[in-house]
């Protein structure tokens, strides 16, 4: 399993490529979830990516994060870090 930080949880640029390169993956969405505890505010999506199980969380002063297996995680990311980096 790997985790990594994606941005900041309030890009809504950042969620656009992220639900883009998702899409174009085939990942398809098992569970959404929200929640909020004192000033904290927590968005969980899980999604089904080649039969794997792929986590998207945006957490109040963490970011957002996308964790899973290694492998999905690092073509995830990288795909969005090329979209970035050609948009800018």
């Amino acid at each position: 399993m790997k985790k990594v930080i994606l941005g900041e949880e309030f890009d809504d640029d950042l969620r656009e490529v992220l639900k883009d390169v998702l899409r174009e993956l085939g990942a398809t969405m098992l569970k959404k979830d929200w929640g909020v505890a004192g000033s904290q505010e927590l968005e969980t999506v899980e999604v089904s990516l080649r039969g794997r199980i792929v986590t998207i969380e945006a957490e109040t002063y963490v970011g957002l994060s996308v964790s899973g297996h290694e492998d999905d995680v690092n073509e995830i990311a990288g795909l969005i870090a090329q979209r970035r980096s050609k948009a800018r």
